[in-house]
């Protein structure tokens, strides 16, 4: 039995000591933090879920979020600022998107950890 322990307590200070040695810095472990503080708004998690079922503008964003225009382009500066999402421009018109493939991933394993949680 106190064999068994200290197999286990071996194990952990292994496992202790890889996550020490590959943790990353401080500054992007930041970063990422703070990519999930602005998911954390629902306001912004909202604009992102409508996104990922296509490009939009901020019009057709405020229709589907049930937001004013103003609101929705404020938390669009917020999100594009932040990587998030990304602007073209079309005439006078800016047509949003989702910046790229890893914030899909990361919104949608969200959404399918809902089943898990359940």
């Amino acid at each position: 039995m106190e064999s068994m322990y200290l197999d286990k307590e071996q194990e952990h200070k292994m496992s202790a000591q890889r996550a020490k040695e590959e943790i990353l810095s401080r500054a992007d472990i930041e970063k990422v933090a703070n990519i999930f503080q602005i998911l954390a708004d629902s306001n912004r998690l909202k604009i992102v879920l409508a996104l990922l079922k296509g490009s939009m503008c901020v019009f057709h964003l405020a229709e589907v979020c049930e937001c004013t225009q103003s609101g929705v382009s404020h938390q669009l500066r917020i999100l594009r600022n932040n990587g998030i999402v990304k602007g073209k421009r079309f005439g006078k018109f800016m047509e949003y998107s989702i910046a790229d493939g890893h914030i899909r991933e990361i919104v949608e394993m969200g959404v399918a950890h809902l089943a898990c949680v359940r």
